[in-house]
């Protein structure tokens, strides 16, 4: 498919201007936890995401221990998180599960494998806890290993095991398109979503993503219309997918956000973005103008 063509302009100018009011129909603007500092309470992140005026905040759940922990932690952590929400009103409403690029479901190893069952058990139990609807699977059948028919067959029988349990917990899976070959592409992630056959497995997409494989974003997500429950909202370059900050990479955003309504869209937009990607070291300035970026398109394109 064809290379995604070029974004929009800079969106730091716009940083210190106020929010061009909610989105349309309900549309419901989050941000990546990791686009504020990772040193911040809870308390202050979610007060930090509603000041920038996001209506939700993604949790992540990566491949570093202290993130891992967070699934694994004691009731009184999540007892915590859950009074942190209920201050703020912010919820948690959506996780970033990326730890299984260090646990992956399609390992050649028993032991790797059980892990990575396990890290979904605890997620799912995480989210009905405190509040999360919409776990994000990433789409590593391996990642330090060497991917085969083989990693992928075990990888789709981990996510059909998966999906039972979270449609046992009235919790929502979603799987999201990454950097390796089984998934780089959407309607690659699509055959997995037909092949777990599961209303409680959906997709989640990432446009960045899909642009940096060198796929066209918006033919690609034609292929995921009726099953999309969350999208990641970044930019990228040709192989790069993270860090880009928006309008400087290759995401054509004005005709991607025409297709999300064309398909009548309205679910979940993550800003994933980093703290440390803004120009100017202000990760809330960074994060208001990534929020009015948002606003801004959607404004032009579902009004």
């Amino acid at each position: 498919m064809a290379k995604a063509p070029v974004g929009q302009g800079s969106i730091l100018d716009s940083a210190a201007e106020p929010l061009a009011g909610p989105a349309p129909a309900g549309l419901p603007v989050g941000l990546y936890e990791k686009g504020l500092p990772a040193p911040w309470s809870w308390d202050r992140r979610l007060a930090a995401a509603a000041e920038a005026g996001y209506d939700y905040v993604e949790i992540s759940i990566d491949e570093s221990d202290e993130r891992l922990a967070r699934i694994e932690g004691p009731a009184s952590t999540r007892n915590q998180l859950r009074r942190a929400i209920a201050e703020s009103g912010v919820p948690i409403l959506t996780m970033c599960l990326s730890g299984h690029r260090r646990y992956p479901l399609g390992s050649r190893s028993p032991q790797v494998r059980q892990r990575a069952a396990d890290l979904v058990r605890q997620a799912i139990t995480f989210a009905v806890d405190v509040g999360v609807r919409i776990v994000q699977i990433a789409g590593y059948d391996v990642f330090y290993e060497e991917s085969d028919a083989a990693t992928a067959a075990r990888y789709v029988e981990g996510l059909q095991r998966a999906a039972e349990w979270a449609g046992q917990a009235g919790v929502m899976l979603a799987l999201e398109n990454v950097d390796v070959p089984l998934t780089e592409s959407i309607h690659g992630c699509m055959e997995i979503v037909r092949q777990v056959n599961s209303v409680w497995f959906q997709i989640y997409p990432d446009m960045a993503n899909v642009a940096a494989a060198g796929y066209d974003p918006v033919a690609e997500l034609a292929t995921c219309a009726g099953h999309m429950v969350g999208i990641h909202v970044k930019d990228a370059l040709p192989r790069t997918i993270r860090r880009v900050p928006f309008g400087t990479g290759i995401v054509p955003f004005g005709p991607v956000f025409r297709a999300l309504a064309g398909q009548g869209y309205r679910g979940p937009m993550v800003v994933e973005m980093w703290s440390d990607e803004g120009a100017a070291g202000d990760p809330m300035a960074t994060a208001r103008a990534a929020r009015q970026f948002v606003a801004d398109l959607v404004n032009k394109t579902y009004c």
